[in-house]
């Protein structure tokens, strides 16, 4: 059984329109759009000032483990308009942003790649909107 993960109302209206408009529009794999909608219903919601402070949400900033190399990486989940790799901006239709979304710290993401699975560990948040005030973003 799949681990629970939360999201905020917020989040969830943003991403069921940008699911879509990027349907509409074709604009991404198709399987990538499959992925956030299970993601999506498989969610528990809640409002943005009930959300957990170590959960991520969008616009979050969070450090990731890599647990076969300890590598760690930090990267912020934002929408697709505001990501820049070369500024660890991660798209939420990009596979590791829908698979880090609503997992709180401590938690292991197991991401398939082409080569076999990564397992991630959400090692902190270091930015979460909502933790500060901010439920705009």
């Amino acid at each position: 059984m799949d681990k629970t993960i939360y999201i905020t109302q917020a989040d969830k209206a943003k991403l069921q329109k940008l699911i879509f408009d990027a349907q509409e529009y074709n604009l991404c794999k198709k399987e990538y759009l499959k992925k956030l909608e299970q993601e999506l219903q498989r969610a528990k919601v809640v409002e943005s000032k009930d959300i957990p402070k170590d959960v991520i949400t969008m616009n979050s900033c969070v450090s990731l483990v890599d647990l076969e190399d300890g590598e760690e990486m930090v990267y912020t989940l934002v929408f697709p308009d505001k990501a820049d790799l070369s500024d660890n901006r991660i798209s939420i239709l990009a596979p590791i942003g829908t698979a880090i979304l609503g997992y709180k710290v401590g938690d292991i993401i197991e991401w398939s790649v082409p080569n076999g699975t990564v397992k991630l560990k959400v090692d902190k948040i270091l930015y979460q909107p909502e933790a500060s005030g901010n439920y705009e973003l």
